[in-house]
């Protein structure tokens, strides 16, 4: 999906702009259409129909948010939680200038679903989707930055963006752009970086960092964001750092006596302990760099979600295992370790094992295998659907759409 949000090759895009610069894409001579994931009918059927709840919506006036009593209420008998949208509302603070966010659309929108997941497996890092509803001349929002990236997708409407360079650069999500209120006042003061309008079928992508603000024109305008959260060099040095926390001389106290407040005193030690640091990671490379993957695999797998599983049709699925293709669920993280007895397979919740024989056909589905019983490698027919059953069961796999042939495609 990230070739319908450039105007370049994915290849020009990683080198060129991931991180570093801003990229303008305009639709141009093949235009470009973001209607099918969002459109005003669809605005309007998530406020009045889909049960909205805060935190999913917001409103926002001249840089500011609304209180939330602004647009929300009790749905009535059978559904009083307060904290619904109430549609009325809504429109009272839409025609007065307020701006409509909708967010984490990737979990209630099944066309941005499927988008964001195919996003994910492109990028390779988290991600989400929040909508923008703009009413004609206003502003929803005043200059800031994000710590996260920013691919813009103008849906309807047009809407002037300007954009600066950073104040501080390669913001992480302990910086927000509140702590430089000052110096954005000032950068926004100079020449903008872009000042553009984006029309429906443009799109801009924005790093972290860059200071941006927009504005509808004479018409509604709505546009997508999808947010990446980048996991960084530093993330790879926590990484380190918590698996370091496994070797002993790590955890030790340092003497008594020392006095915290010398700075001479603290920076010898500190020296002391990035040479030890240095000496550990070089003679227990591998066990490290293993355990520092390990957690990298686990944080990518708590702000990430595979896709979703069906129950009722999983559990269909299961008592015609033997028939049913199934596939890997996809985005998943799991791995499959091989020992001369069994095969244990490791989830981000728990551990499933199996018997060794189980192996290849483990292997097969985790690498991309579509199929059924009577073709997963390795095991006859029987075997076969007692596995099939099993993983359905603990939604590792799921059943397969299609083909009606085992086929192997990629898990992206």
């Amino acid at each position: 999906m990230l070739n319908r949000c450039i105007a370049t090759d994915a290849g020009s895009f990683a080198t060129q702009y991931w991180g570093r610069q801003p990229l303008l894409s305009p639709s141009g001579s093949l235009p470009r259409d973001f209607s099918d994931l969002l459109s005003g009918p669809m605005v309007d059927e998530l406020i009045a129909e889909r049960g909205v709840r805060a935190p999913f919506i917001r409103m926002a006036s001249h840089g500011d948010l609304l209180a939330r009593d602004c647009y929300l209420g009790p749905a009535g008998f059978g559904a009083e939680m307060p904290d619904q949208v109430d549609s009325a509302k809504v429109l009272a603070q839409f025609a007065a200038g307020a701006t409509i966010v909708l967010q984490g659309l990737h979990r209630l929108w099944p066309p941005l679903i499927d988008f964001v997941r195919e996003m994910v497996a492109d990028i390779g890092h988290p991600a989400q989707a929040n909508a923008y509803i703009t009413p004609p001349t206003s502003r929803g929002f005043d200059p800031h930055y994000d710590v996260h990236d920013v691919f813009v997708l103008q849906v309807q409407g047009e809407k002037r963006w300007l954009v600066h360079e950073p104040v501080h650069q390669d913001p992480l999500t302990t910086q927000p752009w509140t702590d430089h209120r000052a110096a954005i006042t000032e950068r926004v003061r100079e020449d903008a970086a872009i000042d553009r309008v984006l029309a429906p079928g443009d799109s801009l992508y924005l790093p972290r960092g860059w200071i941006h603000s927009a504005e509808a024109l004479d018409n509604t305008s709505i546009h997508l964001t999808i947010g990446v959260a980048p996991l960084t060099v530093l993330d790879v040095v926590h990484a380190v750092v918590d698996t370091l926390a496994t070797v002993g001389e790590f955890r030790t106290s340092l003497p008594m006596g020392i006095d915290p407040t010398d700075r001479g005193s603290m920076a010898a030690i500190a020296t002391k302990v990035m040479a030890e640091v240095t000496d550990t990671v070089q003679h227990r490379a591998t066990d490290i760099s293993e355990g520092s993957a390990t957690r990298l695999s686990q944080r990518h797998a708590q702000r990430t979600r595979p896709v979703a599983v069906r129950p009722l049709e999983s559990l269909a699925a299961a008592e015609h295992a033997g028939f049913h293709p199934v596939e890997w669920r996809r985005g998943l993280v799991a791995h499959v370790d091989h020992h001369a007895d069994r095969v244990v397979l490791r989830l981000p919740d728990r551990t499933i094992t199996f018997p060794a024989l189980c192996s290849p056909a483990l292997d097969a589905l985790h690498h991309g295998l579509v199929a059924d019983a009577t073709s997963l490698p390795g095991l006859d027919q029987d075997d076969a659907a007692v596995l099939i059953r099993r993983l359905l069961r603990e939604a590792v796999v799921i059943p397969a759409k299609q083909p009606e042939h085992p086929t192997r495609t990629s898990r992206g």
